[in-house]
């Protein structure tokens, strides 16, 4: 007497419905039942529209669910959005308990979450944060509003960067990329000019193609500084810029903005403008000062330095030097 089988359909939600794998609708067009618990489950209504005839049941607790599954074999069960929390545990002993007499149980993948598919999840979670009903603090944002938390958010990536964190800096990343939604949901909902996370997404990908020929054209680029002058000449075309300088943001921390600017100066191969003399002076003033950083980062940018990272790790010592003298710990 073959054992009687019962099967555990597993889907993400994430896909949209009726994309099953060939083998799951060969089990669900097989199965003597077909067994769900939630009736806005979002594969039911492509199953209906299939022929496939799901009886929806009371899931109750775990280990009702699985003694429920086991006496109703052989019997396809099509699993919660939510796993169905407990019921392989429930089932697993019952099978240790009952070794030989209870149904052969399998698990069959019916749908996979692509790579980056949990983003649609951050994108449901925001949207009801910001809707009706959601949380009255998220609604009142603004792209101004937030504003300072984008820079907080960045400022502390960069340090979990900086110091070698992967825990933090997996946080910090997910904060970011918080911002980024934040933001594209509230975009959504501008009456005269909106957009969505998907056309943010969408441009981003059309950029990164356009600007890297040598990977999706025909161009030919085997160093990084060859890349580097394309990217350049590229963006330089699309934006349709007069200057080299054109782009480059003035809110840039100072020490920042100065290598920025240095680093489209040199990349654009712009010799109109003499460097800084690079010597200290007698008295330092606003000017002299002014003039010897830029001096710094002029020189730092020729022998490969970064000189905004260079200085914070510079003051991070300087950090640690005097509390160390003040007796505390670094």
């Amino acid at each position: 007497m073959d054992t009687p089988k019962l099967t555990l359909l597993t889907t993400t939600h994430r896909v949209a419905p009726g994309l099953l794998s060939w083998p799951a609708w060969e089990a669900l067009r097989g199965a003597a039942r077909v067994l769900a618990a939630d009736p806005a489950h979002p594969q039911l209504p492509a199953l209906r529209q299939a022929g496939v005839e799901v009886e929806l049941v009371e899931r109750g607790t775990a280990p009702a669910l699985a003694r429920r599954l086991v006496g109703a074999a052989p019997v396809l069960w099509l699993g919660s959005p939510d796993g169905d929390p407990g019921l392989t545990d429930a089932l697993a002993r019952i099978s240790v308990e009952e070794a030989g007499t209870a149904p052969e149980i399998e698990v069959l993948p019916g749908s996979y979450d692509l790579p980056g598919a949990r983003l649609l999840d951050l994108a449901s979670v925001m949207d009801r944060l910001r809707s009706p009903g959601g949380c009255p603090w998220d609604a009142e944002q603004t792209h101004g509003s937030l504003v300072k938390y984008l820079v907080e958010e960045a400022f502390e990536l960069v340090e979990a960067i900086e110091e070698g964190d992967r825990e933090t800096l997996r946080e910090e990343l997910g904060d970011v990329l918080l911002q980024v939604f934040f933001h594209s949901r509230i975009a959504e909902e501008h009456p005269e000019d909106p957009f969505s996370i998907d056309d943010v997404a969408g441009d981003i990908v059309e950029k990164l193609m356009y600007r890297h020929p040598h990977v999706f054209g025909d161009v030919t680029a085997t160093e990084s500084a060859q890349v580097e002058a394309n990217w350049e000449q590229l963006k330089a075309a699309e934006k349709q810029r007069e200057s080299v300088l054109d782009g480059v943001p003035a809110g840039l921390p100072a020490l920042a903005y100065a290598a920025k600017l240095v680093s489209r100066v040199r990349r654009a191969g712009f010799t109109g403008v003499p460097d800084q003399p690079w010597e200290l002076p007698e008295r330092l003033t606003d000017e002299s000062a002014g003039a010897l950083l830029l001096a710094v980062a002029q020189r730092g940018y020729d022998a490969g330095v970064d000189v905004d990272a260079a200085l914070r790790a510079a003051a991070r010592r300087y950090r640690t030097a005097v509390r160390s003298a003040e007796g505390l710990p670094a």
